[in-house]
């Protein structure tokens, strides 16, 4: 799969896939024209990176942890890495969920004064 098509395809820039690239994130080879060729199973991958970044973890805790989601093994520090970013990303669930709860009671409470006035 080409850089363009797989930008295409998964929603990212070609510039962002290039920087992955740069930061051994994804591999590529080259064709005989010098075009990077991705290969298929690319497109889960770079997914799982945009999730990773989504969940707030930086491109280079990114980079120090890829290869243990990748293959399954990780050393110690791995780990005990996997285990600090899960519990500050379902601390920050907890915090969102909390956050998410006063819109609602305004909601409520504007839905309730404006039924009540009608």
């Amino acid at each position: 799969m080409r850089i363009g098509q797989l930008a295409r395809r998964s929603g990212v820039g070609v510039r962002a896939l290039r920087h992955y690239e740069e930061q051994r994130l994804l591999e590529s080879t080259r064709t005989p024209g010098g075009q990077r060729d991705c290969p298929g199973e690319v497109l889960e991958r770079v997914q799982l990176i945009q999730d990773l970044f989504a969940a707030g973890l930086s491109s280079r805790t990114v980079v120090e942890l890829l290869p243990c989601v990748s293959t399954g093994v990780a050393t110690p520090a791995m780990l005990d890495q996997l285990v600090v970013e899960r519990d500050r990303i379902a601390a920050r669930v907890q915090d969102l969920t909390r956050a998410r709860t006063e819109p609602g009671r305004v909601i409520e409470n504007v839905t309730a004064a404006n039924v009540a006035q009608g």
